[in-house]
């Protein structure tokens, strides 16, 4: 547990001063600039699909961070990659700024294993040293903009759960101090689509 909380503490200090220094994006530029992301995201940033993530309520540093990590290949997706090669910091910043203005619909999650997710996600799992997810990500899901850790209450439970074996097998790596990656590694299939649909209706 206590190496946990070092990479915890670390990665917090870490976030912090990367995301200090971030100029704030114009929300109103942002939206004209976002229309190409609307096809797949929504146009207030809710998309219908479930493969692709809500970015509405998202922190604005964690999504410009994301956008950052595309364009240099530091989270690898050619479709992304793609989309925002031509971006600039200020674009980017722009952006992410109009979809952290817009509130996020809320699913409802299905029933099955919510006790099971909810002890972790408030709790963790102590003799696998799984720090509480609600540490980072907040009691209500709604992340720590400050130290730049992922709004994710409310996200599609299939696009979730895509991420977090994403960082499990390795193929997602920008994660600060690899955290994500230690944690998820000690979860199960089935811990994992427990935690997804209970996020899908957390708020």
């Amino acid at each position: 547990m206590k190496k946990i909380v070092c990479v915890l503490i670390s990665a917090v200090f870490s976030l912090c001063v990367s995301i200090s220094v971030l100029a704030q994006g114009d929300a109103a530029a942002g939206q004209a600039k976002a229309t190409l992301c609307a096809s797949c995201h929504g146009q207030d940033g809710n998309s219908a699909l479930a493969m692709n993530p809500k970015l509405a309520g998202q922190n604005a540093g964690y999504l410009s961070k994301q956008l950052r990590d595309f364009k240099s290949g530091a989270r690898p997706s050619p479709t992304m990659s793609a989309m925002v090669a031509s971006l600039s910091d200020t674009d980017i910043a722009d952006i992410s700024a109009w979809y952290a203005s817009q509130e996020i619909t809320i699913g409802a999650a299905q029933n099955e294993g919510i006790e099971l997710a909810q002890t972790i996600y408030r709790a963790g799992i102590k003799d696998l040293a799984v720090a509480a997810c609600s540490a980072c990500h907040s009691p209500t899901g709604q992340g720590n903009a400050q130290a730049g850790f992922a709004a994710i209450g409310g996200q599609h439970a299939e696009y979730t759960l895509l991420q977090l074996k994403a960082f499990r097998s390795g193929e997602r790596a920008n994660d600060a101090s690899g955290m994500m990656r230690t944690i998820t590694e000690r979860l199960t299939d089935p811990e994992l689509e427990a935690l997804s649909n209970y996020l899908s209706g957390l708020n």
